[in-house]
């Protein structure tokens, strides 16, 4: 998700209109000399942190081919609003880091190359990425339109003075688990470690919800949509509920199902307990980041790319542990990626699929992977991240061990994700505030459901 935080990396597509900002006034066309001939393609990414690692990559591979790959690299807002005006003024680049969320009305809008003849004709060895993401990048008649290139799940990120000051240990947090009835020994944490301004735990006598210096757990404004990546999906899911029927291209939705109704409902518990702060308070900050080193909250469940902001932080010893163990008798943690797509208006088609076959590559991978910013989309890669963010003294198990266990979800993918998220998310803030009850997550989910009939 990842310049300011990929947490954004699930919200609606939407088309903008708007003109280029200042910001990408420097960007090349593709009819100049050196795109014409095939020699310089352009590469647009939004992660600021990856771009030496890629840097690295462009380097390595215009050694080899000869081709020189021009990386332009811009924050998230003005990537998506820079890609849909080029699209419309022909100036969009050769190749771009693209995201679930967009990729579908991409596609439907002709923008995107169809690679899979590409992937046959070169022998592309898809078994070599992490199980289940090269499937997400193709549409309903068989058309490819990306290579995996990262992967990203969820977990804890905790105060560690603040969990040793509680009497709790590492093994204990990785233990967890949680239920809608009493919340379990998660719920039992987050109210321990919540702390009024009188000193007093959320757990103790006196406690006043009303004036909290302390959260137990963070609530993430970025994390209110129809995904709910960083907010209610790790609970929600493993509480065997999923969004729809099938992923990708999911058509019929679950919003309005018994199991996630209750899910929510515990999830509501704790802001009316004092536990999480109000979504008010979460839609403010957008990103919690801020408010925890700033000890406003113990606990902030988030993804795998913000493992820099929060473990690579002096202000407040950090560590991670994994979501909690659900009714399910599993954990259960999004999983989500990225790939790098071919505008199909490019003039350097053949460069620019050399240089997305290279960047799915085990050679550039483990590039990035040794970066320690994100995790590989090569299996082989990601151990080597995992060596790569050891070395820097981080445990990040919290967020592998989804994949080892096999306890992963895929991201919803489906035409009109801009409207599902739109009537979804409104719902959820709704409900969350107590400006409506449950019947309000059922009367959305039939209005997500009409649009697929």
């Amino acid at each position: 998700m990842r310049t300011t935080s990929r947490a954004r990396r699930t919200v609606a597509v939407a088309v903008i209109a708007a003109a280029v900002p200042v910001v990408l006034a420097g960007c090349a066309a593709p009819g100049n000399t050196d795109s014409a001939n095939g020699k310089t393609i352009t590469y647009w990414l939004w992660d600021s942190n990856q771009q030496p690692a890629y840097q690295q990559c462009a380097d390595a591979f215009q050694a080899s081919s000869g081709i020189t790959v021009d990386i332009e690299q811009y924050g998230w807002a003005d990537y998506w609003q820079g890609l849909t005006t080029g699209f419309a003024s022909g100036t969009a680049p050769d190749v771009f880091a693209d995201h679930l969320s967009y990729y579908p009305q991409f596609v439907s809008q002709g923008q995107l190359l169809d690679i899979s003849d590409r992937v046959e004709k070169d022998g592309i060895d898809l078994g070599i990425y992490q199980d289940g993401l090269a499937e997400l990048w193709t549409n309903q008649d068989g058309g490819r339109y990306g290579l995996p290139k990262d992967f990203d799940t969820v977990a804890t990120f905790y105060n560690e003075k603040m969990i040793a000051d509680a009497g709790y240990t590492a093994d204990q947090l990785a233990d967890l688990a949680w239920n809608t009835t009493d919340g379990g020994t998660f719920e039992k944490l987050v109210a321990h470690l919540t702390v009024d301004q009188n000193g007093v735990r959320g757990d103790e006598a006196g406690f006043d919800k009303t004036k909290v210096a302390v959260y137990g757990l963070a609530l993430s404004g970025n994390g209110l949509n129809a995904s709910g990546q960083q907010t209610w999906s790790p609970y929600a899911l493993s509480d065997d509920w999923y969004y729809g029927d099938k992923t990708p291209w999911t058509s019929s939705w679950n919003f309005g199902d018994e199991s996630f109704g209750s899910t929510l409902a515990w999830y509501k518990g704790l802001i009316d307990k004092g536990y999480m702060p109000s979504v008010d308070i979460a839609l403010s900050e957008q990103d919690p980041l801020n408010g925890y080193l700033a000890g406003r909250y113990a606990l902030v469940t988030d993804g795998s790319w913000m493992n820099s902001s929060y473990l690579g932080q002096d202000a407040v010893p950090t560590k991670v542990a994994p979501t909690p163990v659900g009714p399910s008798g599993q954990r259960a943690s999004l999983f989500n990626g990225l790939s790098d797509g071919i505008w199909s208006g490019s003039k350097n088609q053949d460069a620019a699929w050399q240089w997305v076959t290279y960047l799915a590559s085990a050679q550039c991978q483990d590039v990035v992977g040794e970066a320690a910013v994100v995790f590989p989309a090569v299996k082989t890669s990601t151990e080597k991240a995992e060596a790569a963010f050891a070395e820097k003294g981080w445990d990040v198990s919290g967020f592998t061990v989804q994949v080892t266990d096999g306890t992963t979800k895929l991201l919803p993918i489906a035409d009109q994700w801009s409207e599902v998220n739109d009537t979804m998310k409104a719902a959820i803030e709704s409900y969350l505030k107590g400006a409506s009850d449950e019947s309000a997550l059922q009367t959305a989910n039939d209005q997500v459901n009409a649009l697929f009939k």
